[in-house]
């Protein structure tokens, strides 16, 4: 693993396990982002990421969020709900915006597992009484055309059976951009942050 992605993972696992005692009790309602190296500033500045900007955007518009960013780099599904159900009793969010499964499907993981992990955040989430946003990931199409397809498609057949926001693609106008996209061909640059917290927000909007 490259030194930034220590230095990111290290930080962001201190802002996804540190708690604070009395942020539930919070006036404020939260949006809580579950997500992994798309969501937690990887290759750039904390402040820089699409999360931070959501606050600064919301912030600025008058709505009074607080917006706590548990995202993790090299984050699968199962990790994701293993954190959940401590981040929901912890946090209390009204807003669960759910970004993971990118590397279940760069692992190759067997899409019924990703999709009972994605279930059960879900599930949870809805649980207590938030609304979810399930924001769609696609992985490049060397994995093998079924395999890709099958893939996109699983978070439209979740948002429809669950009836909750969706995000088609997280990176839309922005991954068949060499501009806006680190020369790994995954992560998006700084640049593209402000786009991601457009594409957001258009789902996000009906919740607010």
């Amino acid at each position: 693993m490259h030194s930034v992605s220590k230095i990111v993972l290290v930080i962001s696992l201190f802002f996804a396990l540190t708690v604070s005692p009395g942020l539930a009790d919070d006036a404020e309602p939260v949006i809580l982002v579950l997500g992994d190296s798309l969501s937690a500033a990887y290759n750039m500045e904390l402040d820089q990421a699409w999360p931070s900007l959501l606050q600064d955007r919301l912030t600025e518009d008058g709505y009074a969020y607080r917006v706590f960013n548990s995202s993790i780099v090299g984050d699968t599904t199962q990790s994701g709900l293993t954190r959940l159900p401590r981040l929901l009793s912890d946090y209390q969010p009204t807003v669960v915006i759910i970004e993971l499964g990118g590397n279940d499907g760069l692992r190759g993981l067997p899409l019924g597992v990703t999709r009972s992990n994605l279930e059960s955040m879900i599930d949870q989430s809805l649980a207590i009484g938030a609304s979810v946003v399930l924001a769609g990931i696609h992985i490049p199409p060397n994995y093998g055309k079924t395999y890709t397809e099958r893939f996109s498609k699983m978070y439209q057949e979740l948002a429809v059976e669950y009836d909750v926001q969706f995000i088609p693609f997280l990176l839309e106008g922005i991954a068949l951009d060499p501009s806006l996209m680190l020369e790994d061909g995954i992560h998006p640059t700084s640049a593209a942050q402000p786009l991601i917290v457009d594409t957001v927000l258009r789902a996000l909007d009906p919740v607010l």
